[in-house]
């Protein structure tokens, strides 16, 4: 059964983002729990296939099972899902034949470190994108690609860590890099923005007031009052509500019935997702995209429970969690404005709490270890299964709000 490669292995996740700063596919790492332990290939692509089906967005396959590998390079893989191949399996003779059948079917491929031998003459053309790590790239320090020279693949920059780096590796003539340097994007935003409170536009202060409105479950007139004074906002409120991801069979036309069938609890989850994703600064989309799938994920995490509380307070933590290095300020403050439950409070401005072990996890899925992984699945007492599966349910619930 599928499950059982839900067991065997650990997930990872991040953006492959381009120069537009547009999330252009995800990376998902899967890391076996036993080494050297057989692995399913096609229960693995069946679950990949939940979340990217094929036609739909790009995934990249970062597998660090050779074994499994081997075996996802003969399991016809939809189109939608690229492979990465580390440099010494690309240069073995032996998987020739496969790449070139999954390069004919339409699958990017991309080849990872850089061969100790040459490749086969056929083989390299199959490869779109190489990945270089930037402590690798023996082009760091170019302010672009030398005169009359050009790299034979296009290539996606890993391991940057500052926005220097990130811009370097663009004016070098990479197609897109892994990850984001959140940190040092906060930094920037802060230097620019000087005192505390600058950031915060109209708005975002409509979204507050909104969000206060509601947690004191004010009349739908004073809402709809609050909300006609932001078209743009209201605009989205309306884009939500019709979308897939909000699941109604009929089209809402007005802001009243739309708040109507929202409900208050709803409502506040809305706003709370817009909160997170309205900054207009483009180095802080891919951030916005991280704090939406933290929310999805720690709210899935305890889906099985059946508790609603805890899942809608979960699911404002994780779309909370970011927004101390969005606002400037830090959550003490920051959250004396914006009312939240009290579990929440201990978990983002006291790292404390029955919150705290997930927020621990979704910052440890984010990254591309596996020990972080599996302390913080100890510290909520899950098994792999469970978390991996959350984590699908999460992607997918996200992708249909992108």
């Amino acid at each position: 059964m599928s499950d059982s490669i839900l067991s065997q292995v650990a997930l990872s996740y991040s953006p492959m983002v381009d120069r537009l700063r547009a999330v252009t596919a995800t990376r998902l790492t899967v890391f076996p729990l036993v080494p050297g332990a057989p692995l399913d290939a096609g229960a693995l692509l069946a679950e990949i296939a939940t979340v990217w089906p094929q036609g739909g967005a790009q995934v990249s396959l970062n597998v660090l099972s050779e074994s499994l590998l081997q075996d996802l390079l003969v399991a016809a893989p939809s189109s939608n899902v690229m492979i990465e191949i580390p440099a010494f399996m690309a240069a073995d003779e032996n998987h020739t034949e496969a790449i070139k059948v999954l390069h004919a079917s339409g699958n990017t491929l991309l080849i990872k470190g850089r061969p100790l031998r040459e490749l086969p003459r056929e083989v390299l053309p199959c490869f779109r994108h190489s990945i270089i790590a930037l402590a690798d790239d023996r082009r760091v320090g170019e302010s672009s690609s030398p005169a009359g020279v050009k790299r034979n693949i296009g290539y996606v920059q890993s391991g940057v860590r500052t926005i220097a780096d990130m811009e370097g590796s663009f004016s070098r003539g990479a197609t897109a890099v892994l990850g984001w340097p959140m940190d040092d994007v906060f930094a920037q935003e802060a230097a620019k923005s000087g005192d505390k409170g600058k950031t915060v536009g109209t708005d975002l202060q409509v979204i507050v007031e909104l969000i206060h409105r509601v947690d004191q479950h004010e009349p739908i007139e004073k809402l709809e009052a609050t909300l006609r004074r932001d078209p743009t906002l209201a605009f989205k409120l309306m884009r939500y509500i019709n979308s897939p991801a909000f699941g109604l069979s009929v089209e809402i036309s007005s802001f009243r019935h739309a708040i109507m069938m929202l409900g208050y609890n709803r409502l506040k989850r809305w706003l709370a997702l817009l909160l997170a994703t309205a900054s207009k600064d483009a180095n802080l989309k891919p951030v916005m995209f991280a704090a939406v799938r933290r929310g999805m994920l720690m709210e899935e995490l305890v889906r099985p429970l059946g508790d609603d509380e805890m899942k809608g307070e979960l699911f404002i933590c994780g779309v909370f969690s970011l927004l101390d290095r969005m606002f400037h300020q830090s959550f003490a403050e920051l959250l004396k404005t914006l009312p939240v439950p009290e579990r929440v409070y201990q978990a983002l401005a006291e790292n404390s709490g029955p919150y705290q072990p997930y927020c621990a996890l979704v910052q440890a899925v984010e990254g591309d270890e596996l020990q972080p992984i599996r302390e913080a699945c100890d510290s909520l007492i899950s098994g792999p299964k469970e978390i991996n599966r959350a984590l699908l349910q999460a992607l997918a619930t996200a992708a249909q709000l992108d």
